[in-house]
């Protein structure tokens, strides 16, 4: 099958969200006649007027394009790379192949670290999707669907470790509960967890300042951190993939900088860059004020094995790899450079500027279209949005919370057009 021939996750054109029956209620009037509602259905939706039939429900227009807000320059398609680190569980029964582990690994666990490429696609939910309160008036949510691809590219050959269907939405303001615009996103992970996501955004005047993570597990019964020799990449031996960081480290692919905060593959890949402005966008499974309910998570029989929600150190029927609870960081932001644009006809192949080498894929490639013929070289400033996310993941098994870190830095896949704007007068 060519590449071209295989399916896509994608709405139909002309798809458009609404609602079936309305959602506001015209003025007060006489209830309607039982007949009335038979011609309701007979007649056009769009021949309706609130005066015809005077108490029915008023359909109101569909929105052909969603009010994403903060969301809004997420829409369209992105390319990246970055940096993963995961602890597994490791079965003393389980499979070892010699050729990843040449010293058998012994212990609870394996700390697995992938420097990956991405793909990600977002595709704009047209039209209001309804939600009926019943303590408050309906409200409209806006959103958008999406589809996340990641390959390990560690090694080679590559391979896929992730991919996530799922949607955003912007929620208006409410009452009840009393909380003002936020954000949610809904994901699917073919592992056997879904998860629900809340969060806020906030507007950043230039870069956005990026905390350290910490991948070193949690003892559920103290709290306390507990450092596994395998987080030391110079140390031979450990129950890792790779489990010879010798050279990564050398080639500086992979560095002990990387393991003791993964954050710093996304800093890293913004230094020296001219940052205008950042959206950070900040979710989460747990209640964080202010919103005050929402949010969780949700994992296949396999995964809790008897648990209910939470990992119960006592409990015989202790979790696989229970996914307890999800924090993410997403920073939207605008990016300013000079580039010199070549001398350029239409139809020319774009021209492509490289960008920072970030950890993964290796040097990421903005691709410009001057829209326009250029006949000797000139240089512009060129205004580009850049998305950014850290990650973490708690999976809780053997009595600990193990945090499961993702990071990328994305660019548009696709060309982007210098505005004329952009063109010195």
């Amino acid at each position: 099958m060519a590449d071209s021939d295989k399916p896509v996750i994608a709405l139909e054109a002309g798809f458009k969200f609404g609602a079936v029956d309305g959602v506001r209620a015209a003025p007060a009037a006489a209830p309607p006649a039982a007949h009335a509602l038979d011609a309701l259905v007979a007649r056009p939706v769009d021949a309706l007027h609130p005066a015809a039939i005077p108490g029915l429900p008023i359909r109101l227009p569909i929105n052909p394009t969603p009010p994403l807000g903060p969301l809004a320059p997420m829409v369209g398609s992105w390319k990246g790379s970055g940096f993963n680190t995961i602890f597994r569980p490791l079965n003393p029964n389980s499979p070892v192949d010699p050729k990843i582990f040449p010293v058998k690994p012994t212990g609870d666990n394996v700390l697995e670290l992938n420097l990956t490429s991405e793909s990600t696609t977002f595709t704009a939910i047209e039209g209001d999707i309804p939600n009926r309160g019943m303590v408050m008036p309906d409200i409209n949510l806006h959103g958008m669907i999406y589809l996340q691809q990641i390959n390990d590219v560690t090694t080679s050959p590559n391979v896929g470790i992730h991919i996530e269907p799922g949607i955003w939405v912007v929620i208006p303001p409410t009452t009840d509960p009393s909380a003002g615009q936020t954000v949610c996103r809904m994901a699917s992970i073919p592992h056997g967890t879904t998860i629900n996501a809340q969060g806020t955004t906030t507007v950043i005047a230039g870069p956005p300042t990026i905390p350290a993570v910490d991948i070193t597990p949690i003892i559920l019964s103290t709290g306390n951190h507990f450092k596994f020799p395998s987080q030391t990449a110079t140390n031979q031996g450990t129950p890792r993939i790779p489990q010879d960081l010798t050279p990564f480290i050398t080639s500086e692919k992979i560095t002990q900088a990387m393991l003791d905060d993964p954050n710093s593959v996304l800093r890293n890949a913004i230094a020296g860059q001219k940052i205008i402005s950042t959206t950070q966008v900040s979710i989460s499974t747990d209640l964080v004020p202010p919103i005050a309910s929402g949010g969780g998570t949700d994992n296949i029989a396999f995964l809790l094995n008897g648990g209910e929600g939470q990992d119960k150190i006592n409990n015989p029927a202790s979790p696989n790899a229970n996914a307890i609870r999800m924090n993410a960081t997403f920073w939207i932001e605008t990016v300013e450079r000079d580039i010199t644009i070549p001398i350029f006809k239409v139809g020319d192949p774009h021209v492509e500027l490289p960008l920072p080498v970030t950890h993964g894929g290796g040097p990421l490639k903005l691709t410009i279209d001057p829209a326009r013929p250029v006949t000797k070289p000139v240089t512009i400033k060129l205004r580009f949005t850049q998305i950014q996310y850290t990650q973490t993941v708690f999976l809780n098994f053997n009595g600990l919370s193990w945090p499961h870190v993702s990071v990328a830095t994305l660019v548009p896949s696709g060309p982007v057009v210098v505005p004329p704007a952009a063109w010195p007068a």
